[in-house]
């Protein structure tokens, strides 16, 4: 659904938040979007909206594609110490790294989409959170390391929507 300009924001920004907040670290990006609207909705830029993603799914499409501006929080398994936070400016989808979510569809086949139906595409900037290991029961408790991490991943972030 396109939205008519003059009922448009100038600049658009749609913060993404994906991940399963079962599956403790997976979730980060929920997480960050859950502390995003509680702790700092007050110092966020007219015209950026937050979301809830979950596991992700084609339902995301008329989102994305309403956005000039899309960053993404996700978790990923990269080897890295958990908690280190990475910004990613993807070009092509060889420049998505390895995500963890079961997600329905991936975040790069949407924007894959966008692309082949020659739909809007917005800028994309993603950061992702390492994690170590996915819990063997579900929980929604993050590890220190990722738990730690919140604060600044949620400052870069809006810097990143500033």
């Amino acid at each position: 659904m396109e939205i008519p300009s003059e009922k448009r924001d100038p600049q658009m920004t749609l913060i993404l938040g994906i991940g399963n907040l079962l599956m403790g670290d997976e979730g980060v990006g929920v997480h960050a979007i859950n502390r995003l609207e509680s702790e700092y909705r007050d110092r966020l830029p007219s015209g950026v909206r937050l979301l809830d993603g979950g596991v992700a799914g084609f339902h995301l499409l008329g989102e994305i594609e309403e956005a000039d501006r899309l960053v993404i929080i996700d978790a990923t398994m990269d080897g890295r110490p958990p908690g280190t936070i990475d910004r990613i400016r993807p070009r092509f989808s060889s420049d998505y790294p390895r995500t963890l979510s079961a997600h329905d569809i991936g975040l790069k086949d949407l924007l894959d989409v966008l692309y082949l139906s020659q739909k809007r595409v917005p800028d994309v900037t993603l950061y992702t959170v390492s994690v170590e290991f996915l819990p063997e029961s579900l929980t929604t408790a993050l590890s220190e390391s990722v738990a730690a991490s919140l604060h600044a991943l949620c400052e870069k972030v809006l810097v990143e929507a500033g």
